[in-house]
């Protein structure tokens, strides 16, 4: 399972879909990253969902009731993030979902990875958490001071500069994409030029210090990796 800052094994997530094979594809998608996850098929159904989830997948093209509906009632009865999941992509339809409360909203078809980012970003906002202390080789990343320090050195970074970094220091190794860290460190709805993400990396590298600490991913994206405990 991967590791996030989101604790994922504790996040209930239903998803509401007519369609049995787009909701069984979700489902083991969900369970597979390590989420409690399972479907209904009707808006009623989610509205009566017991418990009720931490987070709703939402199709708007229900057989009972309209999805902006559902996700006006939802918003009113729970305080679960909702992410629309539709084939809708007009921009009336955005438009109103998001102002019944939708946390986001996502056009079919997609890839179960956006998915999944999308999800993680939503719970981020929503279920906001303070991990403890992140580490590798020389690098100390503390998110609850926002601090950071090289072989206990401190280095002084931007806000976003270490919203970047502590994309990366969460789960060491991992390649994180483009997209992810654009979604995490500046919003999941960003249109601005990718290029920006490239020069606050040149300048995080610059003042970290340490060569091969964070590394390209060509085509992928970025990872942070222990130089010295490379084998």
């Amino acid at each position: 399972m991967q590791e996030t800052d989101v604790d994922t094994v504790k996040v209930r997530v239903l998803v509401v879909e007519d369609d049995a094979g787009i909701a069984r594809s979700l489902v083991r998608g969900l369970e597979r990253d390590g989420y409690a996850a399972r479907s209904v098929d009707t808006g009623r159904a989610a509205l009566a969902a017991e418990p009720v989830p931490d987070l709703v997948l939402l199709d708007l093209g229900l057989p009972d009731l309209d999805g902006v509906e559902v996700c006006r009632l939802l918003r009113r009865r729970s305080d679960a993030a909702v992410i629309v999941v539709t084939a809708r992509g007009e921009e009336g339809d955005r438009v109103s979902a998001l102002d019944e409360g939708a946390d986001d909203y996502l056009v079919k078809p997609f890839g179960l990875a956006e998915l999944l980012a999308r999800v993680r970003a939503v719970l981020r906002r929503t279920r906001p958490q303070v991990p403890e202390l992140l580490q590798c080789g020389p690098l100390s990343v503390d998110p609850r001071t926002r601090k950071v320090s090289i072989a206990g050195q401190e280095i002084v970074l931007t806000p976003k500069e270490f919203d970047i970094l502590e994309c990366l220091a969460v789960d060491p190794g991992r390649v994180v994409t483009r997209q992810e860290i654009l979604e995490r460190a500046w919003d999941a709805h960003w249109y601005g030029p990718t290029k920006v993400l490239d020069v606050h990396m040149a300048a995080l590298r610059r003042k970290l210090g340490v060569p091969g600490l964070v590394e390209t991913v060509y085509g992928r994206g970025f990872r942070l990796s222990d130089p010295v405990g490379r084998p």
